[in-house]
C-alpha cells in the first residue's frame, strides 16, 4: 500500500499500483458494443435511405424542385443519424456525453456556416446591378 496522485491531482492513500494491472484496458462498459443484428439493421436502413432519394429523383416523382430538395435534405439528415447510432455507436452515455456534445457543437457550427454562406451568396446575387454582366461582356476584346 502506498500513496499516489490520481489524474485529478488528488492524493490517494492505500492504493496498490499493481492491484489493477491488466484489468483496466481503457474500455468503458457503458459503450454499446454492436452485434451482427445491429450492423445488419443499420445497413438495411442505410440502403433504404439511399434508395428512396434515388427513386424520387430518377422517377421524377416530385415536380417542384424546392420541395424535392427539402425532402432529400430531410432523408439525408435521417441517414446521418442512422450512421451515428448504428455504425459510430454514438449516444448520450458514451464518454459521459462528450462525444454527443462535440457532435451538437459541430452541427451548430455547420448550420451557421452553411446558412450564412447561402445568405451572403443570395444577397450578392440579388443586389448585383442589373446591367453589370452585359457591360462586362461588351468591354472584353
Amino acid at each position: 500500500m502506498s500513496a499516489h496522485v490520481d489524474n485529478h491531482g488528488r492524493t490517494v492513500e492505500g492504493h496498490d499500483d499493481h492491484a489493477d494491472h491488466g484489468h483496466d484496458h481503457g474500455h468503458d462498459d457503458s459503450v454499446p458494443h454492436s452485434t451482427l443484428k445491429g450492423y445488419v439493421t443499420g445497413f438495411i436502413l442505410a440502403v433504404i435511405l439511399t434508395a428512396i432519394p434515388f427513386w424520387l429523383v430518377m422517377g421524377n416523382v416530385m415536380k417542384n424542385s424546392a420541395t424535392l430538395g427539402f425532402v432529400l435534405l430531410g432523408i439525408a439528415a435521417v441517414q446521418v443519424v442512422v450512421h451515428m447510432i448504428y455504425f459510430l455507436h454514438m449516444n448520450s452515455k458514451v464518454e459521459q456525453g462528450w462525444s454527443m456534445l462535440a457532435m451538437v457543437f459541430t452541427l451548430m457550427l455547420l448550420v451557421i456556416m452553411l446558412s450564412g454562406s447561402i445568405w451572403v451568396m443570395y444577397h450578392m446575387n440579388h443586389n448585383m446591378m442589373p446591367g453589370m454582366m452585359t457591360e462586362m461582356i461588351k468591354q472584353t476584346p
